[in-house]
């Protein structure tokens, strides 16, 4: 609803005014009300372990639909995620992706998944942060899926740091297969950054095992 009422009058009047900045701050608007409305309370910890000047790859588990909302807004810096190239038929916000840095990937399609992460990196290179569910796509409740590589390579073409962030108890609220969020708490765990400098594409293996094993070790340690 909130997505209904409000998607297309900002995106008409960033358009007509040519201010596609416009949409960012209503984006924040439509995540943070969509977690309160739905009675979603959030705890961080370990944005201290953050640098406001240096731009990351966010990396995160992904159980729930509230772990993109909760990303995106509690980070409290303004960042671009990965988002499944079926996100685009959804009507408003498919539309609405471009105008807040949400790149559609299709990960079936190598040649189009190359040029989407190769956009994604230059944008990092820019100074723009980006959110990867490194899954690829929302893991049963309780589990951990294998990790992708897309979201590593840009951080190693760009020098960026990788960070690995813990989204817990979103499936318990939320899970894959439910259409409803209950009332509750939740919590995400933002941990100390990998640097990337000095890495090729032969240490992305590793980048990327070494991530998953901390957001594991996290998740398991309860909270």
């Amino acid at each position: 609803m909130l997505l209904l009422i409000f998607g297309p009058p900002v995106i008409t009047a960033a358009l007509v005014a040519r201010r596609p900045h416009w949409v960012y701050p209503a984006a924040l608007f439509g995540a943070r009300n969509w977690l309160r409305l739905s009675g979603v309370r959030v705890r961080v910890r370990g944005l201290e372990n953050l640098d406001p000047r240096r731009a990351y790859v966010f990396i995160a588990n992904h159980r729930s639909f509230l772990d993109t909302a909760t990303l995106f807004y509690h980070l409290r810096r303004r960042i671009g995620l990965l988002a499944k190239k079926e996100l685009l038929k959804v009507p408003i916000l498919g539309y609405g992706m471009g105008f807040v840095n949400i790149l559609a990937i299709d990960r079936t399609n190598r040649e189009s998944a190359l040029r989407t992460t190769k956009a994604a990196t230059d944008r990092l290179r820019a100074g723009i942060s980006f959110g990867v569910f490194a899954e690829g796509t929302r893991a049963r409740p309780g589990e951990l899926l294998p990790f992708k590589k897309g979201g590593f390579y840009m951080a190693v073409e760009a020098g960026v740091p990788v960070v690995p962030v813990a989204m817990k108890r979103t499936d318990e609220l939320m899970g894959k297969g439910t259409g409803v969020a209950r009332p509750g708490s939740i919590e995400m765990v933002v941990l100390p950054p990998i640097e990337t400098a000095g890495l090729t594409a032969q240490d992305v293996k590793p980048l990327t095992e070494r991530t998953r094993a901390v957001i594991a070790e996290e998740l398991s340690a309860g909270g």
